[in-house]
């Protein structure tokens, strides 16, 4: 699994935003592989949800981003695929509290609710918070073997 690449997608609605948080990504000394969309046209956002989780899935990247306006539909892709656990996180505290309990691999971020600056906040701490061990790690376990 390549730990430095993180894999970002996002449809028309995120895809300013997709474009600062690369910037920021490469800044910290990420590898972005970027899915698309690659300009404000519009289109469908399951496409680029399934192809920047997919690398997850696919252990091709250790992370994923996925941005649309509202985050909702592409949560909805995003964990459709095996491995994937996908959460919104609109505040620092909604990532830290992902990362901490649920153990997420796919930040969604909704481009309607989350200011860059804010967007950038939340990336950095979902980015170094990690994993609670225990009663959450037992949880985790419980989803990765329903999937198999």
């Amino acid at each position: 699994m390549a730990k430095k690449i993180i894999a970002i997608g996002a449809d028309h609605g995120g895809f300013l935003l997709k474009e600062k948080i690369k910037k920021l990504l490469e800044k910290r000394g990420y590898k972005v592989q970027d899915v698309g969309t690659y300009s404000g046209i519009p289109c469908d956002y399951p496409e680029f949800g399934f192809a920047a989780a997919g690398e997850v899935s696919k252990k091709k990247a250790f992370r994923a981003i996925v941005i649309c306006k509202t985050g909702i539909g592409m949560a909805i892709a995003a964990n459709k695929l095996p491995g994937v656990r996908a959460g919104l996180c609109v505040s620092k505290e909604d990532a830290l509290s992902a990362r901490r309990h649920n153990d997420i691999n796919v930040l969604v971020l909704a481009a309607k609710k989350v200011s860059a600056p804010r967007a950038a906040v939340i990336v950095r701490t979902w980015l170094k918070t990690k994993a609670l061990k225990g009663r959450h790690a037992r949880r985790v376990k419980q989803i990765r073997e329903f999937e198999k």
